[in-house]
């Protein structure tokens, strides 16, 4: 990055970094006049913020600690908020590979820099809605490619459901203001940090909180390596989720302030804000323009491959399960692909759900139940359930 000379209008103690074009005011006293595309330190802050920004450190929120692969719960309504969030996502990225050189100094600008509200000589050169900016856009810039991958999987693994049951308006109020406590959380725990923090996992942090407390009983396929393999492990969403905070805690713990890496307490500030937040949007009542995009987003149809966990009977070589069908799926029919556990593995097989079956229904697959001594095998009767 080229930085200019003093120019003729400028105060001797007084250079100017080109940063980005929003137009900081003056700080109070200032002598000369400021171009509204720069922004001017004096020589202690500028010796400051040029070694970060020749060799830039940030801090990122992130949340890839352990990799959950899919939750058991699918959403009612297609997650459309959380969609437009992964492709908001998605663009500042893109957009963040078109700065080229000029990267360095957006992250100054629009990430969150502790000194930049901690001093008062810096924080004179900002208007109040350039300070609370960066709150927002933070939000929506990452670090590297894997950066960004990690959070968004792990919005779109936990968002749908949250949405699901919060409504789309509220949940995106929801979601940003999650975003925000985190970063003033990371701002007072950091209080004279010069490091830029960005990030989404503030704020998905804050989706996982409310995951927890609407869904703690949910299973969680999870990756998990151990040394040179990986293993998949369906874990209680609370145990994930327990296990995935704990970690936050005892990193947060170990980690010393003021140092690029990981924003710990940006994680555990969204956290514990969307435990919070959660309750108190479940009683704000829904919106009509929520409920009338429901009615578009409401999902027509059941997963097409559901997992069948069959009970058995005493002396009863038949085993029973449930199927799971939409009043379309009911009154059309539709073709399933259930998966069976067969001893330590699992059958999947295809199941054709003739058209207009009511709830309770029993559909007979011959065959597929239990073996006895002498090598009779049961059936497997599956129930058909209706959802709302």
């Amino acid at each position: 990055m080229k930085l200019p000379s003093q120019g003729p209008g400028l105060p001797g103690n007084v250079i100017s970094i080109i940063l980005c074009p929003l137009a900081p005011r003056a700080a109070r006293g200032s002598r000369g006049t400021f171009r509204p595309t720069h922004l001017f330190f004096n020589d202690q802050w500028y010796t400051i913020l040029k070694s970060e920004i020749q060799d830039l450190k940030f801090a990122i929120s992130r949340v890839d600690t352990v990799i959950p692969i899919r939750d058991a719960i699918r959403s009612k309504n297609f997650p459309a908020v959380n969609v437009t969030l992964i492709g908001l996502n998605i663009l500042a990225f893109l957009w963040q590979l078109s700065q080229g050189p000029h990267l360095k100094e957006a992250f100054f600008l629009y990430g969150v820099v502790p000194i930049r509200y901690s001093d008062p000589e810096i924080s004179a050169q900002f208007t109040t809605f350039q300070q609370w900016l960066p709150f927002l856009t933070s939000m929506f810039l990452h670090g590297g490619f894997l950066h960004i991958l990690g959070n968004m999987w792990f919005l779109y693994i936990f968002g749908d459901n949250v949405e699901d049951r919060l409504g789309h308006i509220r949940y995106l109020v929801f979601y940003l203001l999650c975003g925000v406590a985190a970063g003033l959380i990371h701002l007072l725990t950091n209080w004279n940090s010069k490091i830029p923090t960005i990030g989404a996992s503030g704020a998905i942090s804050g989706v996982m909180g409310a995951y927890l407390l609407l869904y703690p009983r949910s299973r969680i396929m999870t990756l998990i390596p151990i040394f040179f393999f990986f293993q998949f492990v369906e874990l209680p969403a609370f145990i994930f989720l327990g296990y995935w905070l704990l970690i936050q805690l005892f990193s947060a713990g170990l980690t010393p302030r003021g140092v690029g890496g990981v924003a710990w307490w940006a994680h555990i500030g969204g956290f514990v804000a969307g435990l919070i937040f959660v309750k108190i949007f479940d009683w704000i009542p829904r919106t009509g323009v929520s409920s009338s995009l429901r009615r578009y987003t409401e999902r027509r149809t059941t997963p097409r491959l559901q997992s069948i966990s069959p009970f058995e009977l005493p002396d009863d070589l038949n085993v029973h399960g449930i199927i799971n069908l939409t009043p379309r799926e009911a009154r059309y029919g539709a073709r399933k692909l259930v998966s069976i556990p067969q001893g330590l593995r699992k059958r999947t097989i295809m199941v054709t759900i003739p058209p207009g079956v009511d709830e309770g229904t029993r559909l007979r697959l011959k065959g597929l139940g239990r073996r006895d001594s002498e090598g009779n095998r049961g059936d497997l009767f599956l129930e058909v359930q209706i959802a709302d």
